[in-house]
């Protein structure tokens, strides 16, 4: 599995996950349309811990040891 750096803290992981299944099951539904779908990046980043798009605006959420 892939060892990727965690950039993503604890409340940002839970808004992420939210906003992410919220999206897919309107998506499921057909309250929105395929666009809907694009709820998976933001649950896929909440459960990786991961956010690509954070390191060239060089952020983390975590918090510090």
């Amino acid at each position: 599995m892939l060892n990727f750096p965690k950039n993503v803290g604890g409340v940002d992981r839970a808004i992420r996950a939210i906003v992410g299944i919220a999206l897919i099951l309107m998506a499921v539904t057909g309250s929105v349309g395929a666009w809907g779908w694009i709820g998976v990046v933001p649950l896929f980043t909440a459960i990786f811990s991961f956010c690509p798009a954070y390191i060239p605006l060089k952020m983390n959420t975590c918090k510090k040891d």
